[in-house]
């Protein structure tokens, strides 16, 4: 039994590039809240954050960049290469995701809450789950998956035969989930393990429910009859899952030209969600977006031409917005296509304000949009929420 009264919460590991956090996503869909413990170990050594200061006493000023931000890659150079340097780094970073784990999951609404981290069972961690998930992967797999992120053949395998073996952990796990194939394969083991839990189907229900907004009726412009605008009454909105992603393609390619497959939307279902606006069971509009870290991003806002954009517009980033404190987001980054005006100002509309990269005051947040903004697109902003987990000192 775990530590969380009322909550049952999995704790989600395996070696790197097994795959966990396409897992903790598809959990995510399926209505779990779901913590990248990782991710809080790089925000809470963002600028300002608690274990800035103290990493950089211990390692040294050499690590940090042009900005004063502590460099990953050369932190992560020193961590992976010592042990004793490792050791170091997660003392003083695992107290202090500790207890933004411990403040996460005690506010959350939700009760299946999944906890991703890639030494889940070297700490005390593991002790406080009801269950352990354990991610799997051949090393071929792994080494496809780290080369892909820019890592040579020999720093693949370093960093994979330098952890603590797999065999580890799939001896203390209680679920094995094998992600050799397709996204497809991954998500029916992830449902099977889902559906066992006492809690599933509740937390499924709620989150695909179906949101019906009313529209009301606008004048329309005078338009040639090829133009002419849909009459909406209504729109049912629904949070996207595996079953959609033939409407998820249709509508990306209608509105942009890029032509994906089912497997290509079930893949990025590993890094984003969607919202979908539906008519009469058709879809008229999407939003991809992410919630990684306490911070939103917004990456995809389509419309379908014959639908009016404000009320699909609105009805959609109120949603977005609704699953982002569900989340515990504190801010919402929307970048938008120059182009698209309208959504722009529904946006301005729904409060969102136009913000440069170099005025966004929080570390972890202007990080997030600086890793994520498409180019040729604009940035607007909302705050989610006042307090902060990992608060600056």
């Amino acid at each position: 039994m775990g530590r969380w009264e009322g909550k049952y919460v999995i704790g989600l590991t395996g070696n790197i590039a097994t795959g966990k956090s396409l897992v903790r996503r598809m959990l995510e869909h399926l209505g779990a809240y779901t913590i990248d413990a990782d991710g809080l170990a790089h925000q809470a050594m963002a600028p300002g954050a608690p274990a800035y200061k103290p990493v950089i006493v211990t390692f040294g000023q050499w690590i940090l960049d042009s900005e004063q931000r502590i460099d990953r890659s050369k932190l992560g150079a020193v961590a992976f290469s010592h042990p004793e340097a490792l050791t170091r780094l997660e003392g003083l970073t695992h107290p202090i995701v500790g207890r933004a784990i411990d403040t996460l999951i005690k506010r959350a609404h939700h009760k299946v809450v999944v906890v991703e981290a890639i030494k889940l069972l070297e700490g005390q961690l593991a002790d406080q789950m009801d269950a352990i998930w354990v991610v799997d992967s051949t090393e071929e797999r792994q080494r496809e998956r780290l080369q892909k992120r820019g890592l040579s053949d020999l720093e693949a395998l370093k960093r994979i035969r330098g952890q603590n073996p797999q065999a580890d952990k799939l001896a203390r796990a209680d679920v094995v989930i094998s992600n050799n194939s397709t996204p497809e394969d991954t998500w029916k083991q992830v449902r099977a393990s889902w559906s066992k839990i006492e809690f599933a189907a509740e937390a499924e229900a709620r989150a695909s429910a179906v949101k019906r907004v009313e529209v009301k009726p606008a004048a329309a412009p005078a338009v040639s009859p090829a133009e002419e605008m849909m009459t909406i009454t209504a729109l049912d909105i629904v949070r996207g899952m595996p079953r959609n992603a033939g409407e998820i393609a249709q509508v990306i390619f209608d509105e942009t030209g890029k032509q994906l497959s089912r497997q290509d939307v079930l893949m990025a279902f590993g890094q984003k969600s969607y919202m979908l606006a539906m008519v009469d069971e058709h879809p008229v509009g999407l939003v991809g977006f992410l919630v990684e870290n306490l911070v939103t991003r917004v990456d995809e806002f389509l419309v379908i031409k014959r639908a009016p954009v404000v009320p699909v517009a609105a009805a959609l980033i109120q949603a977005v917005e609704q699953a982002s404190r569900d989340l515990q987001s504190e801010a919402s980054y929307v970048f938008i296509q120059q182009d698209r005006k309208q959504i722009f100002q529904t946006l301005i509309d729904e409060g969102y304000k136009h913000q440069a990269l170099d005025e966004i005051k929080v570390p972890a947040w202007r990080e997030a949009v600086r890793e994520s903004r498409p180019d040729d697109t604009d940035v607007l902003y909302k705050k989610l929420r006042a307090e902060r987990v990992l608060k600056p000192l």
